[in-house]
């Protein structure tokens, strides 16, 4: 099975990183946050990826083109013939094609930009800005059972800000990171029968805006309930919040 993963938008909230670089290659731990999502599915045997470039896309394409040089010791032999000698090489078992899927295009239209690729099977989808300790084969299996077209992984997040419990004008408690309203939002990690791509019409499609809510009213979207770790990194303080995970070694999301 393949995966799609969304790289292409400007990430205008994480703007102290992403004036230089796309939001996915903003970096988690000395590795972009793209390369923790590809480890997440390649921890589950997904081991083909198309990334779906927008915004200075060539830095996507550079990193990946350059991978020993990011990754590994090297040394130049400028006294002999110029070569490039690579040290503890640390292969991947990926396969990853880069598709230029315009600066604009909206999530929806991305995905349309890339089904030349897909072919007729099942494929998994998400964005390039979040990381969960999502179960990717019981995920696959839960499509597979509910026989819609699409699959989404639904989470609750976490309240953003300290919640006060006030009784007049004393508090009786303070909680500083709240359970949030309790609502399942959606967090990303579909399962998509090739099908649903027929319901993409333009570069302007928003896929939650124009796909998903057609889906729902169409009865051919269903959820998969994932009730442990998952962050989007749409702000600096997310960033920081999964910094400070990996640096401890408690990242969630470090399956392999």
């Amino acid at each position: 099975m393949k995966a799609v993963i969304l790289a292409g938008g400007l990430g205008t909230r994480l703007s102290e990183e992403t004036h230089l670089k796309p939001k996915p290659m903003v970096e988690i731990g000395g590795k972009p946050i793209l390369w923790h999502i590809l480890k997440i599915y390649s921890s589950h045997g997904i081991n083909e990826f198309i990334i779906c470039c927008g915004y200075k896309g060539y830095v996507i394409k550079e990193y990946f083109a350059n991978y020993f040089m990011h990754t590994c010791d090297v040394t130049f032999h400028l006294d002999e013939d110029n070569r490039m000698e690579v040290h503890h090489r640390k292969n991947e078992p990926w396969k990853i094609t880069l598709v230029d899927t315009g600066d604009h295009s909206m999530t929806g239209g991305r995905l349309g930009r890339v089904r030349n690729y897909l072919g007729d099977q099942p494929f998994c989808f998400t964005y390039g800005d979040g990381l969960a300790d999502v179960n990717v084969g019981a995920l696959i299996s839960h499509h597979q059972q509910m026989g819609k077209l699409v699959t989404l992984t639904a989470v609750q997040p976490p309240g953003r800000y300290g919640a006060l419990q006030l009784a007049g004008g004393a508090v009786r408690n303070f909680q500083e990171k709240p359970d949030g309203d309790n609502a399942w939002i959606n967090g990303g990690f579909f399962v998509l029968e090739a099908e649903v791509l027929d319901w993409v019409d333009a570069d302007s499609t928003s896929w939650e805006a124009d796909v998903l809510p057609q889906l729902a009213a169409a009865g051919q979207l269903s959820a998969f309930r994932h009730e442990g770790f998952w962050q989007p990194m749409d702000t600096l303080r997310d960033k920081n919040r999964l910094e400070d995970l990996w640096a401890t070694g408690e990242a969630p999301w470090k399956r392999w």
